[in-house]
């Protein structure tokens, strides 16, 4: 009887094993969530997905055949500075269609999350989305990652993964078709947040800046993706990389891009001339984070505010001079979201894994600042997402569920919808949700309550991407799909 039970087992465990072996052959994986909850799923490999996208784009350029532009002679790199950046791999490729030409005609949507990088589309959308959702103008595939988008002159540009290769890609915004790429050897693995570059381009009169994974920094012309100069920012600095990768949106301040490598020895922060990538200064010590610089005005003072591992702060936007600061300690160091400004001279700042956010006030004293903690809570923690302003009142995800508290005193207000660790954007007294499992939906923004407008399925797939909305076209993205969605008023 015994014998005849451990036979059976023993058939069992084989049975299961075989049908896990066959599983994984068919890319069945063990996922985590924005929570690290694991959960199973069919995940297309690397190869097949650069296939797919392959395949899609031979048949695209079929149909929008043009001339193939050959890459200069000669690449600018830029001069020995703080460290030698050793030759790397460049398979760049430009290429251009017929539609060399763009028809749109405005700069609407230049760096991750908007123009001010506070998730803010400030233009009329159509708010009345049918009951079975939007249907796309166009859909297609795209190679790996969590960039968003930025917006240019009708063209759309970001960073995705495609097989060992990370690329720089430009697309035209009212077709989806692919326009140039830039490509080059690099493939950032990571088995907790995934594969692939994170860190959204940058576009500023006529050049994309485009940092990778591992600290690839290019800056591409825009209309036909030459590479005007390259560097690699983690040599520049002599930092290592962080455990999920370079994730911080370059910042363009006057004549010089920034970026936070995370160096020591003052070299946290590397600002390169945007025309030439010769360092034009560096400063501070902090380790990098993955929340992005931005340039403000705040208590009527022009700065930068930049979110490291241990702190926020305020810096002269000329050398990176301190000018105040405000502790902020998280889990590992991994602070995501955007600090956002909260009228002339207040700053909200939040983190997930159990921080919280909190609320400072900024008054200038001498050469500096002083700060004031107004209020601090756990009522909105936003863990890799960002939250938006909207008539006093803040929105986002606190982890995972959609809530609303008042920016004076941090009172929630209400808290509702599970979305998943998703991203949101505010539009026309609305915010556009891009859930975790790609779902896209709409939601009145009043503290009144949660009033979902709508919502339906969008992309396949973990969608961890930032939504990009210019001339009120709206782009989501994921690790394996893109669409475009009409949000004009009629």
């Amino acid at each position: 009887m015994v014998r005849r039970i451990l036979k059976t087992l023993g058939i069992l465990l084989v049975l299961l094993a075989v049908t896990g072996g066959v599983s994984y052959l068919f890319g069945l994986r063990v996922l985590l969530d924005g929570g690290a909850t694991p959960y199973l799923a069919f995940v297309e490999s690397a190869e097949s997905r650069a296939e797919a996208v392959a395949r899609h784009r031979a048949d695209q350029a079929a149909l929008n055949a043009g001339p193939t532009l050959e890459e200069p002679s000669g690449i600018a790199e830029p001069p020995e500075a703080l460290a030698e950046t050793p030759a790397t791999s460049d398979t760049s490729a430009a290429t251009a269609g017929p539609r060399g030409e763009r028809s749109g005609s405005s700069v609407a949507w230049s760096d991750f999350r908007g123009p001010q990088r506070d998730g803010h589309y400030r233009g009329a959308i159509n708010t009345a989305w049918p009951v079975r959702g939007l249907t796309p103008i166009w859909k297609q595939p795209i190679g790996g990652g969590y960039a968003s988008f930025v917006v240019a002159h009708g063209r759309a540009f970001t960073i995705e993964q495609r097989a060992n290769q990370e690329v720089v890609a430009a697309y035209d915004v009212a077709t989806g078709h692919e326009l140039w790429t830039s490509a080059w050897d690099n493939e950032f693995v990571e088995f907790m947040g995934g594969n692939g570059p994170r860190a959204t381009p940058t576009w500023h009169d006529g050049l994309v800046y485009a940092l990778g994974a591992s600290g690839e920094f290019r800056a591409l012309e825009e209309a036909t993706g030459r590479v005007r100069w390259r560097t690699n920012v983690l040599n520049d600095s002599g930092a290592s990389n962080l455990q999920w990768g370079m994730s911080a949106a370059p910042l363009v301040v006057d004549d010089v891009v920034v970026v936070v490598p995370g160096g020591a020895g003052g070299r946290s922060l590397l600002a390169y001339e945007r025309l030439t990538g010769a360092v034009a200064w560096s400063a501070l010590d902090d380790q990098a984070a993955y929340s992005s610089p931005m340039l403000v005005s705040l208590a009527g003072v022009r700065q930068l505010i930049v979110f490291s591992a241990d702190r926020v702060m305020g810096l002269t936007p000329d050398r990176g001079k301190l000018l105040w600061d405000y502790p902020w300690h998280t889990q590992q160091g991994v602070n995501a979201g955007q600090p956002m400004l909260i009228g002339e001279n207040r700053v909200f700042v939040s983190s997930g894994y159990g921080t919280g956010a909190a609320v400072i006030e900024i008054t200038p004293a001498g050469d500096g600042a002083s700060v004031r903690e107004v209020w601090r809570n756990t009522r909105m923690k936003n863990q890799f997402t960002s939250s938006v302003l909207h008539e006093g009142y803040i929105y986002g995800l606190d982890q995972s569920i959609l809530a609303c508290l008042d920016a004076e005193t941090g009172e929630l207000q209400w808290k509702g919808g599970r979305y998943g660790f998703g991203q949101v954007l505010l539009a026309d007294g609305h915010l556009i949700v891009l859930t975790e499992d790609g779902d896209l939906g709409l939601v009145r923004a009043t503290p009144a309550g949660h009033e979902q407008v709508a919502l339906f399925p969008v992309l396949n797939g973990r969608t961890w991407n930032h939504p990009a909305m210019a001339d009120g076209i709206l782009l989501v993205r994921n690790l394996a799909e893109m669409a475009a969605f009409d949000l004009r008023l009629p």
